[in-house]
């Protein structure tokens, strides 16, 4: 896994704010995540992850072992149930809101660059309601 410990930092984002709004981030917060290029970044100690997820406005760190079910706190605040696999160079990510919304995240890291697709549904239907896309660069601008 070469790319454990590289830091890659946003290029393009693609229905970000329509993404944040069906998941129910307010709008102050989303004004603020629009205007900021965050940098990604996976690390390893042992069998425990740590992904890491920093801006001027905001730093997350999320630490699991792939399959394991853990307690997240999104960046706005919202408690969620998540579980995280990695298959090669896949970070595949759901994660379970209280009010049934699940948001499936695949992160697909390459040697230059950081694909981050999120698709959001909700619990009852399994409907399809928003899709995101960011593409983060190696190396970039640091």
């Amino acid at each position: 896994m070469d790319f454990v410990g590289k830091k890659y930092k946003m290029v393009s984002s693609e229905n970000f704010d329509e993404f944040m709004k069906a998941i129910g981030v307010g709008l102050i917060t989303r004004k603020t995540a629009n205007a900021v290029t965050p940098s990604v970044e996976l690390k390893q100690e042992g069998d425990t992850y740590t992904l890491v997820t920093s801006s001027t406005f905001k730093t997350t760190e999320i630490k699991f072992k792939p399959g394991e079910e853990f307690d997240e706190e999104r960046a706005d605040g919202a408690k969620v149930k998540s579980v995280c696999t990695i298959d090669a160079n896949t970070l595949k990510q759901t994660q379970t809101a209280a009010d049934g919304i699940v948001v499936n995240y695949v992160r697909e890291f390459g040697p230059e660059e950081l694909k981050a697709k999120s698709m959001l549904y909700k619990k009852i239907s399994r409907v399809i309601i928003c899709k995101g896309s960011q593409r983060f660069a190696y190396g970039v601008g640091f």
